[in-house]
């Protein structure tokens, strides 16, 4: 069965008669709140990472979305307040590549004059693949941005082009990452996604590239997002191997974590040369106290990762729904919502998925 990367129709979203205050409460069926929403704003990217987006099904004939089915900066803001009415107190912009996406710094302009129902500004950060960020991150913080997240999965210059597919130097990427922290986009987080055979080996130059940087160094378990990446087990390290090969060099202490529903356990040099963190998904499913929701760059409201469809919010917002109809619409899915599909994985229960259908890529609704 040749792979092929597909984007599933979004459900129809209905309206609820009744207004939603905006009081910041809302919880899905298992008691979660609201509190973070990714938002992808582009599904292209000029990398070609085996993991998200393989060279043979993203090729030059791959039919990417047109200009008019993308949410417009102001359509993404109108949204992004609701969902704030709701609860949500961070924004991550993601891709795709995001800084592929023309004058996105006009987007980060207008979430950062956003504010919370108590006045507060949104934690607004974005995720990138660094190829860009070296040029951009001035301006991105002079818009707005509080923080950035730089992909990077390894310090060889032979293994990091090779897993980008597209010939693509580490060197720039890390110029990105010192731009960044000069501009004042810090802590940087550099996230790493580890795969057995491939850039395992890479897992200490990292960490010891990055101690002592200020920078957050921060290992992600290769996933089975989409249909497209070959996932396999066996190419999975666990984070706790990751954590025993970095502390048997240099000994790492374990931390509380920064904030609810915060995915990377967190771990601190025992030296005080700062912090590193892992990501667990596959061996320590951290559904439990999941709070986010994905908002796809054509309008689809997205409840898990791990999806297969989306709610679509985008002919609400272009069929005339009023504000608060569509927060009502989205506090409606959201109470709805009881998708846990790391925790059912981890404890060998079958997939819910439904009969024909496909997990959503990770390069459409983002990481």
């Amino acid at each position: 069965i040749p792979l092929r990367a597909e984007r599933p129709a979004g459900r129809p979203v209905a309206v609820p008669a009744l207004p939603r205050s905006a009081d910041g409460r809302v919880a899905d069926r298992l008691g979660r709140p609201l509190r973070d929403l990714r938002i992808s704003v582009t599904d292209r990217c000029n990398f070609r990472c085996s993991y998200c987006m393989p060279k043979e099904v993203f090729d030059k004939d791959y039919p990417y979305l047109p200009h008019a089915s993308l949410l417009s900066f102001e359509e993404i803001t109108r949204v992004a307040r609701q969902f704030i009415a709701l609860g949500v107190r961070k924004i991550r912009l993601t891709g795709g590549e995001p800084l592929l996406r023309k004058n996105l710094e006009v987007l980060i302009e207008q979430l950062a004059q956003l504010r919370t129902p108590d006045g507060h500004p949104l934690d607004l950060t974005l995720t990138t693949n660094g190829s860009l960020l070296a040029r951009k991150a001035a301006a991105l913080r002079s818009a707005g941005l509080r923080r950035v997240t730089v992909s990077l999965d390894g310090l060889d210059d032979t293994v990091f082009r090779r897993m980008n597919d597209v010939d693509f130097p580490v060197a720039q990427v890390l110029a990105g990452i010192d731009a960044a922290q000069a501009a004042g986009l810090g802590p940087v987080k550099v996230n790493m996604v580890v795969k057995r055979g491939t850039n395992d080996h890479e897992i200490l130059p990292m960490a010891r590239h990055f101690r002592g940087t200020g920078h957050v160094l921060r290992f992600i378990e290769y996933m089975d997002v989409g249909a497209t990446n070959g996932w396999r087990m066996d190419e999975v390290l666990p984070s706790a191997e990751v954590v025993a090969r970095i502390s048997a060099e240099m000994p790492l202490v374990p931390l509380e974590p920064a904030a609810p529903g915060e995915t990377a356990q967190r771990w601190a040099y025992a030296d005080g040369g700062g912090e590193v963190g892992v990501i667990s998904s596959v061996t320590q499913a951290f559904c439990g106290d999941c709070n986010r929701a994905r908002l796809s760059t054509e309008g689809q409201l997205y409840l898990c990762l791990f999806a297969s469809h989306g709610h679509d919010l985008r002919t609400l917002v272009r069929g005339g729904a009023t504000d608060e109809q569509l927060a009502a619409a989205i506090a409606s899915i959201w109470e709805g919502r009881a998708d846990r599909y790391s925790q059912l994985r981890s404890q060998n229960q079958p997939d819910t998925l439904p009969a024909g259908s496909r997990r959503v890529e990770m390069s459409y609704i983002g990481g």
